[in-house]
């Protein structure tokens, strides 16, 4: 099998890197290793940026999330029984972010490939990258039984964290860079309608807590937790009992409740692997970095790296210039590191650290009051949760 670009793993950065390519008019063919089912089912991030919002509307991937994803122009940071509204229409020349759940872009997408893209081949696991040096990088991937090639020009790996593409970047060449938290987050889907209209992100001296949904019918909602909880060691109404406390403010706003359809812990981790390009293999999305999910970095840091190598690439195929293409891993990582300082900060900001002395639980209050007080602080909030931009 031979195609221009091979695509290892069929997540939103994959598949929006197809459609991209496609509309482009340059050939690709996409290797997923779990079936389409998992694919389209599987719970991750809900929180688009702006710039991920204009990219998906104009690679013709938007009219279901313009028409089912909720525009939010704010979110609610809770402290001290108080709450303080950020204003991101208002602070950032009118940028907004939608939420629209990573299951329904990856839905939009499957279909439109499926229907006018390229070769899409799901449960086809790919085994190594092979030749990422030379000008013909192999993908070596079984599908239906049977061990297969796929000849390639160029190679992009987003195929997650523990995938094989960034296996193939040699240890010598490699750095890393990462942090692990002393916490987690116990999140829990649940049929019951929001209870505010906006994400709402609280610091409370007990942990963290968020406010977030899926559709105007269903919550979701997370706690900080020890490292290494078990999520089914918490009862349904003691989750409740806990959000209930971390949200509680002096006006009188009430938590509503419902039944909890699903419950996990996500550990909280920053990592960070350059560089993000090895001869004419591409790292993207979570096979190069990862961010905790306080800021809502993720999915649209990883639409960035492929909105930047479709760009490079489209330029060299209409100018000859390979310049875009040679400097992707050092482009992309300029965002990167941006969206990596975000989430720590927003992480830091709102989760007691465990033993936190007297004086760092103040210096946070303290942080919180500048946002809430300081127009300065509160923008640069609002353009780091609006999201950077993809040049």
């Amino acid at each position: 099998m031979r195609t221009t670009v091979g695509i290892v793993g069929a997540g939103p950065a994959g598949l929006l890197l197809a459609r991209l390519l496609h509309v482009a008019g340059i050939d690709s063919v996409v290797l997923e290793n779990r079936d389409r089912a998992y694919v389209e089912h599987r719970q991750r991030a809900g929180i688009l940026e702006q710039g991920t919002v204009d990219v998906l509307r104009a690679a013709g991937a938007g009219e279901r999330m313009d028409r089912e994803g909720m525009r939010h122009d704010g979110i609610e940071l809770r402290f001290a029984r108080r709450r303080h509204r950020v204003d991101f229409p208002a602070l950032t020349g009118g940028r907004s972010v939608t939420v629209y759940a990573q299951t329904e872009v990856c839905k939009d997408l499957i279909a439109l490939q499926l229907a006018q893209g390229g070769p899409l081949l799901f449960e086809a696991e790919a085994l190594a990258v092979e030749d990422a040096g030379t000008d013909r990088p192999r993908v070596r991937f079984r599908h239906q039984g049977v061990e297969d090639v796929l000849e390639c020009e160029y190679v992009v790996g987003c195929d997650g964290f523990w995938g094989v593409a960034r296996n193939a970047v040699p240890a010598g060449l490699t750095r890393v860079h990462e942090r692990t938290y002393p916490f987690g987050w116990l999140g829990i889907l649940a049929d019951v309608p929001p209870s505010h209209d906006e994400l709402v992100y609280a610091r409370h001296e007990r942990g963290f807590a968020l406010l977030s949904m899926r559709s105007p019918s269903v919550s979701r909602l997370y706690l900080q937790v020890p490292q290494g909880t078990d999520a089914q060691a918490w009862r349904d109404e003691e989750i409740w009992d806990e959000l209930s406390r971390r949200f509680e403010t002096d006006d009188g706003w009430r938590l509503e409740r419902g039944p909890i359809t699903q419950k996990s812990v996500t550990p909280m981790r920053s990592y960070v692997h350059e560089p993000m390009r090895h001869g004419r293999l591409f790292l993207a999305g979570d096979a190069a970095h990862i961010v905790p999910p306080t800021g809502a970095k993720g999915l649209n840091l990883a639409v960035g790296d492929v909105v930047t190598f479709a760009r490079a690439l489209t330029h060299q195929r209409e100018t000859g210039s390979s310049a875009l293409l040679d400097a992707y891993s050092e482009t992309c990582l300029r965002r990167v590191w941006q969206a990596e300082r975000f989430s720590y900060d927003m992480t830091t900001l709102l989760h007691p650290a465990p033993g936190a002395t007297p004086f760092e639980e103040r210096l946070q209050l303290a942080r919180l009051e500048r946002i809430a007080s300081s127009r300065a602080a509160e923008t640069d909030l609002a353009e780091g949760y609006t999201g950077f931009p993809f040049d």
